[in-house]
């Protein structure tokens, strides 16, 4: 039988891959229940963030240090390096910004959704 020019045969095949795929996730939420440690890492989202975190102030304490060096006349330590720091640091700290406006920004969605 033709339905609107995919065959029924495909369409079971792909119902199976579907029902087959909702098992495998099925036997590993289980798996997560009993203790069975699933067979990837899973990432925890506040790590992250603050890895993220450290990295964008690790940026800005070594972009400060280098200024302080260059003010100070550590031959060292050139203009066009310094600046690259200062942008670097200040391009992660506006991206920073940003994502925790999105952030807040979905938290008061949630907050003011319907039950």
């Amino acid at each position: 039988m033709n339905v609107g020019g995919i065959d029924k045969s495909k369409i079971d095949a792909m119902v199976a891959q579907l029902k087959a795929a909702a098992a495998r996730m099925e036997g590993s939420a289980e798996n997560a229940v009993s203790g069975v440690a699933p067979s990837a890492p899973k990432l925890d989202f506040a790590d992250a963030l603050k890895s993220s975190l450290d990295q964008v102030s690790a940026a800005q304490h070594s972009s400060q240090e280098m200024g302080k060096k260059f003010a100070m006349g550590d031959d060292s330590v050139n203009l066009s390096d310094m600046m690259i720091s200062m942008q670097k640091a200040s391009i992660s700290f506006q991206t920073t910004i940003q994502v925790r406006n999105k952030l807040v920004s979905a938290y008061h969605d949630i907050m003011n959704m319907q039950i």
